[in-house]
């Protein structure tokens, strides 16, 4: 039985005060968000004298926040789709074709990896305009691929040389095509990884705003940051409108992670015993 020490009390309490300092921003945001704009720029720590929920009616209202979020969700749900397919696929094939090809496609997708976007960002634009890609959410969708497989496909590398081969080989004699193979008995396997890939990617799609400031010109097909980002002008900064807007756009993203908790510690469990 494993007894409470001194040590462990003193880990606890470091754990504890490292937890209130990463809150400490998410109380500011969540406290001056229900304030009046003068009061903000009063005491923007103190705790409020009235709270002005009326602020989340008129961000709602303003930057047409369900327009805003229904895109958000579909670039971000359809993304996760075809990165998840695509890199999953990729890597399956990749691990069980020993080639010298497929080393050198590996290599060439972990090298993807390093290359900053800021230096494909005119390319990318010149290219996404030829193809009709600009002011576009498919044409988003297809750039998130691109930027997304490299990373989820190098995971997915790695877990894939987890499953036995002979689990695979067992479903062929069975009769098993090359697609069922890999979807009836390979895929499955992969959950734990899968759930990681989606968190990841779930986590930088839905608050990207460079990407979609480039390519969405559209006020219809804004996205929550893009609409966000409308109350910080330069000259001007409406930070009790702001603030409440980070909260809408917070809001889902804490949900989905509450909701996969789950599923990331089985995730973490499962690759540790693995």
């Amino acid at each position: 039985m494993n007894r409470y020490t001194k040590r462990t009390f003193i880990l606890e309490i470091f754990v504890i005060f490292l937890a209130i300092i990463f809150l400490i921003p998410f109380y500011f945001v969540i406290i001056n968000s229900v304030k009046s704009f003068s009061e903000i720029l009063l005491d923007a720590a103190a705790w409020p004298k009235e709270f002005l929920f009326t602020n989340f009616i008129k961000v709602w209202e303003i930057i047409n926040f369900p327009r805003a979020f229904w895109n958000s969700l579909i670039i971000t749900v359809l993304s996760n789709i075809g990165i998840v397919v695509i890199s999953s696929m990729a890597a399956w094939k990749l691990v069980r074709t020993r080639s010298k090809l497929s080393s050198f496609l590996f290599i060439f997708f972990v090298a993807a990896m390093v290359i900053p976007f800021q230096s494909v960002m005119i390319p990318l634009m010149k290219l996404g305009g030829i193809l009709g890609l600009v002011n576009s959410i498919p044409g988003i969708i297809i750039m998130y691929f691109g930027f997304g497989v490299p990373l989820s496909l190098f995971l997915f590398h790695g877990f894939v040389k987890t499953v036995p081969v002979e689990i695979e080989e067992s479903a062929r004699i069975d009769g098993c095509s090359h697609f069922g193979v890999f979807w009836r008995i390979v895929f499955p396997l992969l959950k734990p990884i899968t759930v990681t890939v989606i968190i990841l990617n779930t986590l930088w799609i839905w608050n990207d705003y460079l990407l979609p400031l480039l390519v969405l010109t559209d006020a219809e097909l804004r996205t929550i940051p893009l609409a966000t980002s409308s109350f910080f002008a330069q000259y001007t900064k409406q930070w009790d409108m702001g603030l409440a807007a980070l909260v809408l756009g917070v809001a889902p993203i804490i949900v989905f992670f509450l909701f996969l908790q789950k599923h990331i510690i089985k995730g973490i469990a499962s690759g540790s015993i693995k």
